[in-house]
């Protein structure tokens, strides 16, 4: 290790599980930090387009991408700031006829990129759990409610795989509404449901339950994001990766130990009317280490993530989990 501290630049959004390390109650052993809270949209761009942070919060599906054609600037360690069951992501427009996944074939689909991890589990949960056929849905991509959302990757798909970005001033939650679109897979609530417009819905209205059921299945809690090093300083600083990887633990378990602590109290903290039924039944279905870190706890997602990237046309090579977290 170094004698003087690395000063290192490090940025990730501000999930509870970095904020220890955000706000320098955590440090990395041998480094200075500068750090940053950014949202995603921010950062998933700027870690594939010019490497701007030493260490970045960045998307796992891109990632793939980038490993798989040799062009990462990074090298990510098992750090999963973010997870996400995605059931709750499927929407259709009422009257489009879609009851069931399989509906869903011939369908045009609004998504805000065809790249992005939720996406990836969307569209493998479809396919991997309902045999629907990917390749026909037209998708369309672009923003949510509004904004510009543009690939961060260039796509390579087969003539069968339709993805058509959406013209200037269009979102999809309109299009959706106007009939121009069946269904979105969407990473948030779209406004339209949020509004509770009759003309959205969900594929699944008992989507807790059905996400329950996929990972008593699978033992599945999909991984959206990841951590990386910059390679060129990891090669210099070996030591680097498990410094990280040892910070970003203490942190998670500072904000875990806080959580529990919170719902065991006296009085409740966070403005959620049914924490004790969601902190009880998360530990009943999966529990006491539900966030896990490490390869080794999440090996079979991330094997299934790689096999799904090469199956949706993402990934030029098969991958193994290996080459993705290396150290």
């Amino acid at each position: 290790m170094t004698e003087s501290p690395l000063k290192l630049t490090l940025a990730t959004w501000d999930h509870d599980r970095a904020e220890a390390i955000l706000d320098g109650q955590v440090g990395i052993e041998g480094c200075a930090l500068e750090c940053s809270a950014l949202p995603t949209t921010t950062l998933f761009p700027l870690a594939v387009d010019g490497a701007k942070f030493d260490i970045t919060e960045m998307s796992l599906s891109s990632y793939i991408m980038q490993v798989s054609s040799g062009t990462s600037a990074y090298t990510a360690i098992p750090v999963f700031l973010s997870r996400a069951f995605r059931h709750s992501g499927f929407y259709v427009r009422t009257g489009s006829g879609i009851k069931t996944p399989k509906d869903l074939e011939g369908r045009t689909v609004g998504v805000p990129e065809y790249q992005m991890t939720a996406a990836l589990w969307l569209r493998g949960i479809l396919a991997s759990e309902y045999d629907v056929v990917l390749s026909t849905i037209k998708y369309r991509t672009g923003g949510l409610d509004g904004g510009v959302r543009v690939e961060r990757l260039p796509l390579d798909l087969p003539p069968e795989f339709v993805v058509q970005p959406m013209n200037e001033g269009e979102n999809l939650n309109d299009l959706l509404l106007a009939g121009e679109l069946d269904a979105l897979f969407a990473p948030k609530v779209p406004r339209a449901f949020l509004e509770k417009d009759p003309r959205i819905k969900r594929l699944f209205p008992d989507f807790a339950d059905v996400e329950r059921a996929y990972y008593k299945k699978t033992g599945f809690f999909p991984v959206m994001h990841t951590i990386g090093i910059r390679k060129t300083i990891l090669d210099e600083n070996p030591w680097l990766a498990q410094a990280v990887f040892n910070a970003f633990v203490e942190a998670r378990n500072i904000a875990l130990k806080r959580l529990s602590d919170i719902w065991l109290g006296s009085a409740n903290r966070i403005s959620l009317p049914w924490m004790h039924e969601t902190m009880e039944m998360t530990r009943d279905v999966m529990g006491d280490d539900y966030w896990s870190y490490g390869l080794e706890a999440n090996r079979g997602q991330i094997d299934w993530m790689c096999q799904q990237s090469v199956d949706q046309y993402l990934a030029k090579t098969r991958l193994k989990p290996e080459d993705l977290f290396p150290v």
